[in-house]
């Protein structure tokens, strides 16, 4: 039911920053859990991030704790993703989704995409 647009990719140099966005819309977006995801060339889909619908949990894969943050807006149906000390490894498209199921610490009930935003880091 939810659409999902992802905005704020770029290029940027090894050691930068960049902030991406979620905006959603024809869904309730305070009642899902959202997650981050990416995937890098001839590789597949890795988990990035996740935040409850209240956002007041969140869950970070090992390679992005200590420089990545996810935060929500419930207000401005909106789902940032701040991306800290950059590493070429971190190039890939990054997609948001929503949660829908009965247990958002359920990697598999984020069902729903947004089309993706490329991030590339060079060295």
């Amino acid at each position: 039911q939810v659409q999902l647009v992802e905005s704020g990719g770029g290029l940027v140099q090894a050691g930068g920053s960049l902030r991406l966005s979620c905006a959603a819309s024809g869904g309730a977006f305070s009642n899902h859990a959202m997650g981050w995801f990416r995937q890098a060339r001839g590789k597949g889909r890795e988990f990035v991030a996740r935040i409850s619908w209240s956002g007041d949990f969140t869950h970070y894969a090992d390679s992005v704790k200590g420089r990545f943050t996810i935060s929500r807006d419930n207000a401005k149906n909106t789902a940032d993703l701040q991306m800290n000390s950059l590493k070429p490894e971190d190039t890939a498209v990054y997609y948001c989704a929503a949660h829908y199921g009965n247990n958002w610490y359920d990697l598999s009930e984020y069902t729903y995409w947004g089309q993706g935003t490329q991030v590339t880091v060079s060295s």
